[in-house]
């Protein structure tokens, strides 16, 4: 189980850093009339998503095995 913990730990944090990466370069700057508009279409669910499997993956590393 804590073998998968770490797998789980990295891939998360992988994926953390790279959609969050992505998510960031998706935004768009443009002037207009004088003011400075921003647009972001980014998609913030993976970055979500590869957080909750870090952080799994940190409780599975940590957790001790009870019985």
């Amino acid at each position: 189980m804590k073998t998968a913990g770490i797998i789980l730990l990295i891939v998360g944090i992988i994926g953390v850093v790279y959609f969050g990466y992505e998510a960031l370069q998706a935004t768009e700057h443009y002037e207009m009339l004088g003011v400075e508009v921003t647009v972001t279409g980014a998609n913030w669910t993976p970055v979500i998503v590869s957080g909750a499997v870090a952080l799994i993956g940190l409780v599975m590393t940590v957790a001790k095995r009870g019985r």
